[in-house]
């Protein structure tokens, strides 16, 4: 089975606690703190496997998740760091946010790794938080949580040349003939149901990649006919063939076809519509009606695209189209052909962003934000140094004055995490 589009969650190892501990030795009265720090949870990466072509053991598990980052220990010992994990994918594989649609990656270089969510860090033992006035710091930092997000993995064939067209137009024969792929062939509609690639080998030692995509009806572009699917692998082609059915046979209309299949492009991708084509008129040998070859090069030349005559059951015309496409190749410059790379998704940790807000929720100011959040993950409220370390905090960071720019009193409950406490100058 051919999977290329799957949803996953991913989560990264959390960072382990740092330890609250003394040193307690014979003939040592008062020992120091000597609390180890947490060690860090595991990183997320992505990994291209050669061996890989298909997303399908996605299918059958859905949720991966990097080791967490073991607890710090007395006599300063730190955790041991979780193990990293690495998922590997195929070549073209392109990550996205589930929730915003945004590009993570394009993983489409041989033995690419991409980091995409780091781990959390450990957190820091007491001993860190020794000062002259505060000797005996019965706190440490909780370890830093991972990130879990819901990503989308798009598979996306890479191939120099697309065959393009309705069903049943000769895509998978034509396909046959110039490569050694053997896709099924038959008459009838939908025989290719999905994507299939060859290889093209010239009588002047080049090569390149061949594309034949399941056939493109009208609609394709809202997903009418699998045609999302479909038209996900013509993005990263470098040039298109445009085949038509010329015989008679099927009761289609050329010119409505090749207009049709061309305005599905343009919804599905600006981009995608200007890639460069050359007009295939297939089946010449079964051909009734000399009009329909007019009619396409009265398009062809409307379009300025290049036209080829050809039948892919006989061969004649094949080995002048692979010709002029080998040519064409060479011209056509190698561009990024993923929209949105440079504008991708980079996921970091909380404490990376030092922010907080407060909002008033029925007379209770309620303070929430990555800062205060990590803040809360080391203080012990039965513990007198532990709360002052907390109120002096609150104050370096600014929290206190933003409270007094909002009007707090003496007496107002203040929410913080899930801790209510009572608000005191």
């Amino acid at each position: 089975m051919f999977t290329d589009y799957v949803k996953i969650i991913v989560k990264s190892g959390d960072g382990g606690n740092g330890a609250v501990t003394f040193r307690r030795e014979k003939y040592v009265a008062s020992g120091g703190p000597d609390g180890g720090d947490g060690g860090n949870g595991g990183n997320v990466y992505f990994t291209v496997d050669p061996d890989i072509n298909t997303l399908l053991d996605f299918r059958y598990k859905k949720k991966f998740k990097a080791e967490n980052g073991q607890n710090g220990s007395g006599n300063h010992c730190f955790g041991k760091s979780g193990e990293d994990l690495y998922i590997k994918v195929p070549r073209g594989t392109v990550i996205k946010d589930a929730e915003t649609g945004k590009v993570v990656t394009d993983l489409s270089e041989l033995n690419q790794t991409e980091l995409i969510l780091p781990g959390g860090k450990g957190g820091k033992g007491n001993s860190h938080f020794a000062t002259s006035t505060r000797q005996a710091p019965r706190f440490a930092q909780a370890g830093e949580k991972g990130i879990e997000k819901e990503l989308i993995l798009e598979l996306k064939l890479l191939a120099d040349v697309g065959l393009l067209g309705f069903p049943n137009v000769g895509k998978s024969t034509f396909l046959s003939v110039v490569t050694a792929a053997k896709p099924k062939i038959a008459d009838y509609e939908f025989t290719t149901i999905i994507p299939n690639l060859g290889v093209v080998k010239t009588e002047y030692g080049d090569s390149f990649v061949i594309a034949d995509i399941p056939g493109i009806i009208e609609g394709a572009s809202e997903g009418v006919g699998l045609g999302i699917q479909f038209l996900r692998h013509i993005e990263r082609t470098r040039l298109l063939l445009h085949f038509i059915d010329v015989s008679g046979n099927s009761n289609r209309n050329p010119k409505e076809d090749f207009y049709t299949i061309n305005e599905e492009l343009r919804k599905y991708s600006e981009k995608l519509s200007n890639r460069k084509q050359i007009i295939v008129a297939n089946k010449i040998d079964a051909m009734n009606d000399e009009n329909v070859i007019k009619e396409l090069e009265e398009i062809a030349k409307k379009e300025k695209m290049e036209l080829f005559k050809i039948s892919a059951a006989t061969g004649e015309g094949v080995k002048e189209l692979m010709s002029y496409v080998s040519k064409t190749l060479k011209e056509l410059p190698k561009e990024d052909l993923i929209d949105g790379v440079e504008d991708k998704v980079i996921y970091t940790l909380k404490e990376d962003n030092i922010g907080f807000d407060i909002k008033v929720v029925d007379d209770m100011y309620v303070i929430t934000g990555p800062s205060v959040e990590r803040l809360m993950g080391r203080i012990n409220l039965n513990d007198n140094e532990s709360m002052h370390y907390f109120h002096k905090m609150l104050e370096k960071i600014g929290v206190n004055d933003a409270l007094k720019k909002l009007g707090v009193k003496e007496g107002d409950t203040v929410k913080i995490v899930d801790w209510e406490l009572e608000w005191s100058d």
